[in-house]
């Protein structure tokens, strides 16, 4: 384990993303200039997919990090029974669910998993998903922001259970035992035509929020305890490959899908690369 990783053990994790939160929103000109010039050079941001393209058009760096693409810049994959990737990035792990022995058990790298209970804070839940398949897609820094559907769903609750702010990079993800159940997390439950349908936005060192297009922000407040919002019977219904939420730094979203329903696309091997809208599974029958 690296001597960064072991750092993050003792590091005062909220503290440290409320203050990049206070740096992230600071609208003046010189300190977002610097922010955005300097996290652009040094991950190789490419501002010509996004919709506002001159890097000094943003008001504040949380509007460069979570800016938007121009239209076209992502197109969703043709085929109307595959479900979409929901980010651009590389994919963490991607697989089956665990099911007999190994119920509910998520692939986290080599030596670590978690389960899906522990995931979603909610043991009795978790079971739909028992045998199911997962995906785990990393947003780096230099990446698009925003999250968007797989496919189309109705909002049924969310679940924003509290944690640490782990970092998520592959370094921590190799050492840091159920790094993904222990972090904050907001946990939105959908329900499609193929039956219930998980994503999950893990928060992380030095992430501002996570943002829903249904409620805005979400993360902060952190948490103390696990809190749950109803949404049953409010009719809000996302469309493939529409907006749910956003990031406001790099992190990782958790894609679970119940069993028997679709095979996830061939190729999607760790550290993979990926882009919003391909194809990340194909339903069955």
């Amino acid at each position: 384990m690296s001597l960064t990783t072991r750092l993050t053990h003792v590091l005062p994790h909220r503290l440290l993303s409320s203050l990049a939160r206070r740096l992230a929103y600071s609208e003046d000109a010189r300190t977002s200039a610097w922010l955005i010039d300097t996290v652009t050079r040094r991950f190789g941001v490419d501002l010509s997919e996004a919709e506002q393209s001159d890097p000094r058009g943003y008001s504040s760096f949380n509007a460069f990090f979570t800016r938007a693409l121009r239209e076209g810049a992502r197109v969703a994959e043709a085929d109307p029974r595959a479900l979409l990737m929901p980010a651009d990035g590389r994919i963490s792990q991607a697989g089956p669910i665990g099911s007999g022995d190994g119920a509910g058990r998520i692939f986290q790298a080599k030596g670590q998993s978690f389960t899906a209970a522990e995931l979603l804070a909610d043991p009795g839940y978790a079971r739909v998903f028992h045998g199911g398949l997962f995906a785990t897609v990393y947003l780096s820094p230099r990446d698009y922001h925003r999250v968007h559907m797989p496919w189309t769903g109705t909002l049924l609750e969310t679940v924003h259970v509290p944690g640490r702010l782990f970092s998520v990079g592959p370094a921590a993800v190799a050492h840091i035992p159920r790094l993904f159940a222990r972090n904050e997390r907001l946990v939105c439950h959908f329900d499609t035509g193929f039956g219930p349908m998980a994503m999950v936005m893990v928060g992380a060192m030095l992430v501002s929020g996570v943002e829903t297009v249904w409620s805005g922000i979400e993360i902060p407040g952190y948490g103390h305890s696990v809190r749950r919002t109803d949404y049953r019977g409010r009719g809000i219904t996302l469309e493939r490959f529409a907006e749910m939420a956003r990031f406001n730094y790099g992190s990782t979203v958790i894609v679970l899908l119940p069993p028997g329903v679709a095979e996830l696309a061939p190729g999607l091997e760790a550290e993979s690369p990926v882009r919003l809208g391909q194809r990340l599974a194909t339903l069955r029958g």
